[in-house]
């Protein structure tokens, strides 16, 4: 490996012949010819001391040395190509089945705002683990201090899952960030009583839905079905518990309904499918959910011309995008007028804890209700 420029000027001191170091102020400087990248390997030794330097340059030349040995490149890609190699490599995870689509997305999502903060043209050999001390502060003023702490720290472990993935592939000289030490969370039952709705505010809510939906608003025919199909989101996601994502997923071909007796009473049920493929927990399962009939008006609604489509779409043909369900579930928590709503975090995953509760009030046992939302006793019993 021989260095482009063999003769060397005053002041300018070879390392292993190969290499050298020279001053440029009062630091010392490292350079080094890579023929295979046709460019200078340069970096500064931040020393003063010639001999210091010295043997910077040494252990700089036998660094890289080392890894040009293994195949390994020395100059860096981008963040952002980084984040599109990392990307592309976990859309195999959703094909094989280890992940779904939608963590996948939310995935891309904490990247994309590791990328605002970091800079997308940032060579990611040249970042270090202090780069992401006030990662915190920055989402916390992006967003006027409306993004949560959990929410931060979900996206600090993406990244340094990222960056570990990238260090492992020789991209980067570091394998996570250190970011800064955030309050421990009060975890404790307060918040998810907070993020759930009461039964007053549940039948608020349902009146609203049907306001909201009704023909004297004079609507055309696409934003009344827009907003109908959100509307029985509702209504079942707060008689099944299912998760958002394993809701919006679900097909005509998950759901069976059966005329069950309940309590006496012949009542419509709907016998429901999570496939393992959709399920946050990979694991599938079948439950009955009640009331039935909200399936069979959602179909009179969307008319699907076969089992395989999709039960929540606009277009009959992709899910319900997150943007459109929350939008219109806003629109109907505002017109419900419940109190706190600013304050609170209710959102449609909410329904979920509803429906929790509904189940424990109305005497199911732990188990029970575990079995039907796929998650464990544990995570009931923190709910209540």
């Amino acid at each position: 490996m021989a260095l482009k420029k063999q003769q060397f000027s005053e002041g300018e001191i070879p390392i292993f012949d190969e290499a050298c170091i020279y001053k440029r102020g009062e630091y010392w400087q490292f350079r080094m010819w890579l023929p295979k990248e046709n460019k200078y390997a340069r970096k500064s030794l931040r020393t003063r001391s010639e001999a210091t330097a010295i043997e910077k340059g040494k252990a700089a030349y036998l660094e890289i040395y080392a890894n040009l040995q293994q195949g390994k490149s020395y100059f860096s890609i981008t963040t952002k190509e980084g984040a599109e190699k990392y990307l592309s490599f976990r859309k195999r995870d959703v094909e094989l089945g280890h992940i779904v689509s939608g963590r996948l997305s939310t995935i891309a999502t904490h990247l994309q705002h590791f990328l605002s903060f970091i800079g997308k043209d940032t060579k990611l050999k040249e970042l270090e683990r202090t780069d992401c001390e006030n990662y915190f502060y920055h989402r916390h003023k992006a967003t006027n201090g409306n993004v949560k702490q959990v929410t931060v720290q979900n996206e600090q472990s993406t990244i340094n899952t990222l960056m570990k993935w990238l260090q492992k592939n020789g991209e980067t000289h570091i394998d996570g960030f250190d970011f800064k030490k955030l309050p421990r969370l009060d975890k404790g039952n307060e918040a998810i009583r907070r993020a759930t709705l009461t039964n007053d505010e549940y039948e608020a809510l349902y009146r609203a839905m049907r306001t909201y939906t009704a023909k004297h608003n004079k609507l055309d025919d696409a934003e009344l079905r827009v907003r109908k199909i959100v509307q029985h989101y509702v209504l079942i996601a707060a008689n099944s518990g299912l998760r958002v994502g394993e809701q919006r997923q679900l097909r005509w071909s998950d759901v069976q309904i059966e005329q069950h007796k309940v309590n006496g009473e012949q009542q419509k049920l709907a016998r429901i499918h999570v496939r393992a493929e959709t399920s946050k927990v990979r694991t599938s399962r079948i439950f009955l959910c009640r009331n039935g009939q909200y399936f069979e008006r959602l179909r009179e609604i969307a008319k699907p011309k076969s089992a395989d489509e999709l039960i929540f779409t606009v277009d009959n043909e992709s899910e319900l995008s997150k943007r459109t369900l929350l939008y219109h579930w806003h629109k109907m928590i505002e017109l419900a007028d419940i109190a706190d709503r600013e304050t609170r975090d209710l959102v449609p995953y909410s329904l979920r804890h509803f429906m929790i509760t509904q189940r424990i009030m109305s005497g199911l046992t732990f188990r029970q209700i575990a079995d039907m939302c796929g998650t464990s006793v544990a995570q009931i019993e923190r709910h209540t």
